[in-house]
């Protein structure tokens, strides 16, 4: 017997588009936010929030900015996933359901 499948449910093709779209504005938004970080402190990104040598408020502030960041990308990605798979595939994919 196959697995019933649920009206929830999303195809290889989305779920293949949305990692790679999802990789994609992930890496761009990292690179965003390094270059606006840049410009607003004079100082390069934090690589690890971590570090002693760093600011309690300046790691705060860092982390703030950066998953906000992601969180944006993440989810532009999952719709523009589910834009392309309705525009090549013809199936209409809510876009709730690819994050």
């Amino acid at each position: 017997m196959g697995k019933k499948k649920n009206e929830n449910d999303v195809d290889l093709p989305t779920k293949v588009a949305t990692i790679a779209l999802t990789f994609a504005a992930g890496w761009i938004a990292q690179k965003a936010v390094g270059q606006v970080w840049k410009r607003a402190t004079g100082n390069d990104a934090p690589t690890n929030t971590d570090d002693p040598e760093i600011g309690i408020a300046q790691a705060v502030a860092f982390a703030a900015v950066s998953g906000a960041a992601m969180v944006l990308a993440r989810r532009l990605a999952a719709q523009q996933a589910g834009k392309l798979t309705q525009r090549y595939m013809g199936k209409k994919v809510d876009p709730e359901i690819v994050d």
